[in-house]
């Protein structure tokens, strides 16, 4: 049955994409490896509050249950409403949000004033300068002073949009993903509010 759902998903994935490309921004979900990779580095001991953007079939989501501590809440952010209704069905226990151009209202619905880290798979090369541009202001004020954001990408192009933002910590690159990606650890500056 596993297969039979992986199967599933790769061609949802691959047709959510032909509808939209630059909102979906692969062929096919993350890896395991991607996943592992992007959950792995968030330090769960010390998240009570973490939002995934970009959430999608759930390729990186489905990973967040084991890792964290019982008590963290989790939001995830996806466009697709399909999608959405999917993630909420399948994480009944996560709250489910349309846009991640919408986080700090999210978070006051939530009751949750700033979150300890955020993942992404927003493809944000795909996004105009000024989608790109809202996201990070949305991002960086959501964040605590200290807080992470983890994001993937297809390459390297948004490294000096995310170090005027962020101390990067580390660039990992995941070559067991299609296409390979490189996973930003970024920390927010403990300076910014």
């Amino acid at each position: 049955m596993p297969m039979k759902n992986a199967i599933r998903e790769k061609l949802l994935f691959l047709y959510k994409f032909s509808l939209a490309p630059k909102q979906i921004g692969s062929v096919t979900p993350s890896s395991a490896f991607l996943a592992k990779k992007m959950i792995d580095s968030v330090p769960w001991g010390r998240v009570r509050a973490i939002a995934e953007l970009g959430a999608g079939t759930g390729a990186i989501t489905k990973y967040i249950g084991t890792a964290m501590r019982k008590q963290t809440k989790v939001l995830l952010f996806e466009k697709d409403p399909y999608l959405r209704e999917e993630l909420a069905r399948l994480y009944p226990d996560y709250s489910c949000h349309v846009d991640a151009c919408q986080l700090g209202l999210s978070l006051q619905q939530e009751g949750i004033g700033r979150l300890d880290c955020i993942l992404s798979g927003l493809p944000f090369f795909n996004f105009p300068q000024q989608l790109r541009d809202l996201l990070m202001d949305q991002i960086a004020a959501a964040l605590k002073p200290g807080g992470l954001f983890i994001a993937f990408q297809y390459s390297q192009q948004m490294r000096k949009q995310l170090d005027r933002r962020f101390d990067i910590e580390h660039i990992h690159f995941v070559p067991l993903n299609i296409p390979p990606a490189y996973v930003y650890v970024c920390r927010k500056r403990e300076s910014d509010s």
